[in-house]
């Protein structure tokens, strides 16, 4: 069998976009300006909403399948869905974007991952449920060039430990490890084998804290912390004000990508851009330069609804990146 480029590990969902109206937004106790902002509807009333968009098999590790596959790799998906309409559409979601489906195991008992996004302004706060799938390793002798990991459920611990296992058996195949909010709780002590493991490992300012159990401020301190758990290169994002790549030798600082106009949805902006800077690596890219390929299609996804409809082909992308402002490079920082 023809080895693969990249291949994503992690729950797959139906999102189901709900744009609510800013007329009939309740905000004035709702903080809605601020870093704790909240949504406030009042209870038992019936609430006019602007319109629905669902759009089916994403998730991160489904969203980052599909950045890799329109950038020319050759990728697949191990995910778990229902023996129903939804796994049907999202099987033929993923096969339109080049995405391998040979990995995908779908089950009669149970349905397919379905979430509701609640979508004011340019953020959402989105209600989940996962259901309880077996997790299973499908890969066969020859192994991916790289394994992507992200979000897994609850109830996935062991599995984890099933991933570690096959990466020390496989020396072919590098990790890009990329926690959800479970295998951020789980802390680095409990995946300690995984993070071992990890060629490139991805987090925003605020989870790196927790993982590394820190107040540290300055984020490129954190981009070297990071590699203390085990990743050989750490990647920490710090939302409008940049990222950091740790590679081992030197700490870069990367400035975001100009939008082209306000952001309309920021749904999947990490996913696009972990996936593109891993995707640059395994098209022969140095991370210093991968780091520079990242922001793009971060730009273009949070100009369209939903985590997939805005990522990039290659050939758009790196016409954005020559076309880019004088000051959009990666400065190697002391």
């Amino acid at each position: 069998m023809e080895q693969l480029d990249f291949v994503g590990i992690g729950d797959t969902v139906v999102d189901a976009f709900i744009r609510l109206r800013e007329d009939q937004a309740h905000t004035t106790n709702c903080k809605i300006d601020s870093d704790a902002a909240e949504i406030c509807m009042p209870f038992g009333a019936k609430i006019p909403y602007d319109f629905v968009n669902v759009i089916y098999a994403v998730g991160n590790s489904a969203n980052a399948a599909v950045s890799a596959s329109r950038l020319g790799l050759k990728s697949a998906l191990i995910t778990n869905l229902g023996n129903d309409e939804d796994g049907a559409k999202c099987l033929a979601a993923l096969n339109k974007e080049g995405v391998s489906t040979q990995y995908i195991k779908q089950y009669d008992n149970l349905k397919t991952n379905y979430h509701y996004v609640l979508w004011y302004r340019d953020e959402r706060t989105i209600l989940i449920k996962h259901e309880d799938f077996p997790y299973t390793l499908p890969l066969g002798e020859v192994g991916p060039r790289w394994l992507y990991l992200s979000s897994l459920n609850e109830k996935s611990l062991d599995y984890h430990h099933e991933i570690a296992r096959y990466l020390a058996a496989h020396p072919e195949t590098k990790l890009a490890f990329q926690p959800g909010t479970f295998q951020i709780k789980l802390g680095s002590e409990a995946l300690k084998d995984l993070y071992a493991h990890t060629e490139v490992f991805f987090c925003n300012v605020e989870e790196a804290r927790l993982i590394l159990k820190t107040d540290e401020a300055e984020p490129k301190n954190l981009a070297h912390m990071m590699t203390t758990l085990g990743p050989k290169i750490s990647v920490i994002t710090d939302g409008p004000r940049g990222a950091y790549v740790f590679d081992g030798a030197d700490v870069w600082f990367m400035p975001v990508y100009p939008d082209p106009a306000p952001p309309y949805d920021r749904t999947g902006a990490g996913d696009s851009f972990a996936s593109t800077f891993i995707a640059a690596l395994a098209l022969g890219k140095e991370p210093s330069e991968a780091i520079t390929w990242a922001p793009i299609n971060s730009m273009s996804v949070v100009q369209k609804v939903g985590a997939q409809e805005g990522l990039l082909s290659r050939e758009a992308l790196e016409n954005f990146l020559s076309n880019a402002p004088e000051n959009y490079k990666a400065v190697k920082l002391d």
